[in-house]
């Protein structure tokens, strides 16, 4: 199951008080809006991709705030001249990707959560469409044309729709393309054109502090809240991790959580995964908290033959239970074979995905001995790694 999530980032947003820059480029506590709602797509673990729609006169605007985003970013797409138009431009450019789910949501919501995101993923294992919202909490009145009150309005079944909206692609996608077909371009958020074509959504909890900035008030606001909330670095943190095994028999060596075909395998206690035992003394050793042997002794029959994606894992848990979190990690292989490079995209997903960070803050790489050592030799793999810690306060 695939989800990509479209950012709509192609309005113009005249009412923020922005006259120089569209409001989803405006400074947020030194980073532009758009690049801090990017950053909670990007970091979520369930979602693969995230995709831009973005007006064609800000395409360097958008490669500068797309240079704080790694890993999953698609490359952007153009916008129209409306909001539906615009998303519609989106879920085209997603064909070849095809993906299971998508999720709309605007740019200007730079406020979203992973919370929020997860309960409209959850509804869609139910429902062909999710719609974050919140009941309406104010007395609401109805005016006649002189401006008086004309009337109340009966508030008990409202709800204010938020973003980002969850659907299955199939649907939203054949939606939208009736609604092109049929003329209509009025629809103002997604779930009011699904629910034209009988699409239907499910409300989930959305969130009050999740509000779209529209004025130079909201603006103002988030700015502050920015401003005044925004974590800074309070430690950094550095560790580094060597491992190695000889080969013995058998037919592939796991490579950081990867079994890749081989003349040989690796032997040792657990399945021998060099690249994964040297980053995690890594992380343990960026906290001071021992290392893999001290953890996971080879005298305890428990890790024999284990995965060693739990000994990540747990270095990972340790990491998180010390008040850090992950920055980057780096693995080298050392060996004259097998060949790295055909799998190192897939060692950096598995290795994001144990670790739960954004791909682009892993990398492997590989090197040779130039035939030298034991390594050169082919008696065995080598494996070093390096993390950064940090601390936010």
């Amino acid at each position: 199951m695939s989800t990509i999530a479209i950012i709509v980032a192609a309005g113009r947003g005249s009412r923020a008080g922005t006259s120089t820059i569209p409001k989803q480029y405006a400074d947020l506590g030194g980073v532009p809006m758009l690049a801090r709602t990017l950053e909670v797509f990007a970091s979520h673990p369930d979602i693969d991709h995230v995709l831009a729609v973005v007006h064609p006169n800000d395409l360097l605007r958008y490669q500068a705030a797309a240079q704080r985003v790694s890993g999953k970013l698609l490359p952007p797409v153009t916008g129209g001249a409306s909001r539906q138009i615009s998303v519609h431009n989106g879920l085209e450019a997603l064909l070849n990707h095809n993906p299971t789910r998508v999720l709309i949501h605007d740019a200007a919501r730079p406020f979203v959560t992973h919370a929020l995101i997860d309960r409209v993923l959850a509804a869609l294992t139910t429902s062909t469409g999710a719609l974050p919202a919140l009941p309406v909490p104010d007395t609401l009145k109805r005016a006649d044309a002189a401006g008086n009150v004309a009337g109340t309005v009966d508030r008990s079944d409202l709800w204010r729709a938020e973003t980002p909206q969850g659907f299955r692609y199939p649907e939203i996608l054949a939606a939208h393309r009736a609604a092109e077909a049929s003329g209509r371009s009025e629809f103002t958020d997604d779930s009011s054109l699904a629910e034209w074509h009988g699409v239907t959504c499910a409300l989930v909890d959305g969130e009050a502090h999740n509000i779209k900035i529209t004025s130079a008030e909201d603006l103002a606001l988030a700015q502050q809240s920015f401003g005044r909330t925004a974590p800074t670095i309070t430690d950094v943190r550095h560790g580094t991790g060597f491992d190695v095994h000889r080969f013995g028999d058998g037919d592939h060596v796991w490579l950081c959580g990867i079994a890749v075909p081989h003349t040989h395998s690796l032997v040792g206690h657990s399945d021998a995964d060099v690249g994964l035992h040297a980053l995690s003394d890594a992380l343990l050793g960026a906290i001071a908290d021992g290392d893999i042997g001290q953890h996971f002794p080879p005298s305890d029959m428990q890790w024999k033959g284990a995965r060693s994606e739990i000994f990540l894992k747990e270095a990972a848990r340790r990491i998180a239970a010390a008040g850090y979190a992950i920055g980057n990690v780096d693995v080298t292989i050392i060996c004259e074979a097998p060949r790295v490079g055909p799998h190192r995209d897939a060692m950096r997903g598995e290795i994001a995905r144990i670790l739960g960070i954004d791909i682009g803050r892993v990398g492997v790489k590989a090197t040779t001995t130039e035939t030298l050592g034991f390594t050169g030799r082919r008696e065995g793999i080598a494996a070093m790694a390096s993390a950064t810690v940090l601390r936010r306060g």
